[in-house]
């Protein structure tokens, strides 16, 4: 039996199959990616706000709305990522080759650093008006700046290089994602359920540089 099966009888269909899968393959580790180094930022901000300020920087509801809302609709943009431009000039890859090959597993780990001492400089600052205070902080800087993050994790080279507006999924689950954290952190009943408190103009800024 044929490996491949042709549809026609058009050779270059071939090239047409081998640009989509190396798409749909790359768009599949950008998903990893990204969805490794959130979480593992988010542990970090977990386990290292235990250890040493003897609290947890998120509670239990913040981080499984973090999970659920600023990391599933940027991961799924992820997977309607449109083909890079130069996906067919790389080298095949060999079969046995790991999905966190080529630098990967590498970057997720660093970055998920990166998110988590973020976010805990937030809560520290917070600290300085109060416990809820901080938390606010640490949930406004994690969920934001995975958003941004989403960003980063939709090119290998630069996102200038790629284009900023060529996955309009991206930019749709990037605006409603955004939406959804204002609306807990600036409508007062919304943001009364969640434990959450009103925020200053001044630490405003400060979320936003940090994230």
């Amino acid at each position: 039996a044929a490996a491949m099966t042709l549809t026609d009888d058009n050779f270059a269909t071939i090239v047409t199959a081998v640009k989509e899968g190396r798409g749909i393959f790359n768009n599949i580790r950008k998903a990893v990616h990204f969805l490794l180094s959130c979480n593992l930022g988010e542990i970090l901000t977990v386990f290292l706000g235990i250890m040493l300020f003897d609290i947890a920087p998120l509670t239990p509801v913040l981080l499984l709305w973090t999970n659920l809302v600023t990391d599933s609709l940027p991961a799924l943009a992820l997977g309607m990522e449109p083909v890079e431009a130069d996906v067919m000039q790389k080298k095949p890859r060999k079969k046995n080759e790991s999905i966190f090959a080529h630098g990967l597993g590498i970057n997720a780990i660093w970055q998920g650093f990166m998110l988590g001492i973020l976010t805990l400089i937030a809560f520290v600052v917070g600290r300085e008006i109060s416990e809820a205070y901080a938390v606010t902080m640490a949930f406004a800087v994690l969920s934001l700046s995975q958003l941004f993050h989403a960003m980063n994790c939709r090119a290998e080279n630069s996102l200038f290089i790629a284009g900023w507006f060529k996955n309009k999924f991206m930019l749709l689950a990037f605006a409603i994602s955004v939406g959804i954290v204002m609306a807990l952190l600036f409508i007062p009943p919304v943001r009364s359920i969640f434990g959450l408190v009103a925020l200053d103009v001044a630490h405003v800024e400060w979320i936003l540089g940090l994230s």
